[in-house]
């Protein structure tokens, strides 16, 4: 069985960043990951809120902080985390494998909603995704939707709108929620179309790909891509055993990051707070971190 003092699970802003700090201090440590160094970045097609950037694609980002991790020479664990039995030590059940820590520090960001609307699931890669930077070249010159109206479903709004013929962006409210000035980029485009009051009723089947989408008003619309941006939520379902859950799945900690499990920590999108944006990811990362070296060094 592997040993460390820590284990930090998940590789995207605040896993890394954690990594980064306890790989100066120099701290015997892991960084375990299911997916793809970066986390949700990935995902985003432009990022202009970082400092330092005033545009940069979310892969591009993403692989810049990974060039920063490598650099550390920090053991990469290419693997998912199924269960954390904690005790004097902290034992991490993964699939293949388990390792021990002395301290955890658990960076595994949210994944997206779903609706969920009835053919939802049998669609998605068919027609239906969460993804515009994986998903929107294979609609080129295609009519597709993009449910949601906040800052994300309207980034990749105006991306798809470069590739693609129309976009129609389907709401339930009764005003966008997005920042004005992606609102106004909104309304200057001529191929985006927005339907307020109006939610997806269904999602349309044909030769096991979506035809349309049927919506509250009953009305019929003729897409070949649906993508969704309703928010996210807690990937945090392996931690059910602990007892460190919000009803909603965010994960309790102090200012130090600490859950009410001494020697377990959490930062990023993961943690219950009002600003989920990447360098508040990144704040949170440095702080459990150092929260780890100041703890370890009482312990010696």
């Amino acid at each position: 069985m592997k040993k460390y003092d820590v284990a930090i699970i998940g590789a995207g802003p605040a896993g890394i960043t954690a990594a980064i700090y306890l790989s100066r201090a120099n701290i015997n440590c892991c960084i375990i990951e299911k997916d793809t160094p970066g986390g949700i970045i990935n995902k985003s097609s432009i990022v202009e809120n970082y400092l330092g950037y005033e545009s940069i694609s979310g892969p591009e980002l993403a692989y810049k902080f990974y060039e920063q991790l490598k650099e550390t020479k920090i053991p990469y664990i290419y693997g998912e985390v199924k269960e954390i039995i904690n005790g004097k030590t902290k034992k991490l059940i993964l699939n293949d494998e388990e390792i021990e820590v002395k301290k955890v520090i658990i960076a595994v960001g949210r994944s997206p909603k779903k609706l969920p609307v009835k053919n939802e699931d049998r669609l998605e890669g068919k027609g239906i995704s969460f993804c515009s930077l994986c998903d929107g070249s294979l609609y080129k010159n295609e009519d597709v939707a993009i449910v949601g109206a906040g800052n994300s479903a309207l980034e990749e709004a105006l991306y798809l709108s470069d590739i693609c013929k129309n976009v129609t962006i389907l709401y339930r409210g009764t005003n966008m929620r997005g920042d004005k000035t992606l609102i106004e980029r909104i309304e200057n485009k001529e191929n985006i179309n927005v339907l307020l009051n109006t939610e997806v009723k269904e999602f349309v089947e044909e030769d096991s790909k979506l035809k349309g989408v049927i919506l509250s008003n009953d009305k019929f619309l003729d897409i070949k891509a649906c993508f969704i941006f309703i928010g996210y939520e807690p990937a945090t379902s392996f931690l059910k055993k602990l007892d460190i859950l919000d009803e909603k799945g965010y994960i309790n900690v102090d200012e130090r990051k600490e859950t009410c499990i001494k020697g377990i920590y959490a930062a990023g999108d993961i943690v219950k707070k009002d600003a989920y944006q990447i360098i508040t990811a990144s704040s949170d990362g440095v702080i459990a971190a150092t929260s780890c070296i100041k703890d370890l060094s009482f312990e010696e």
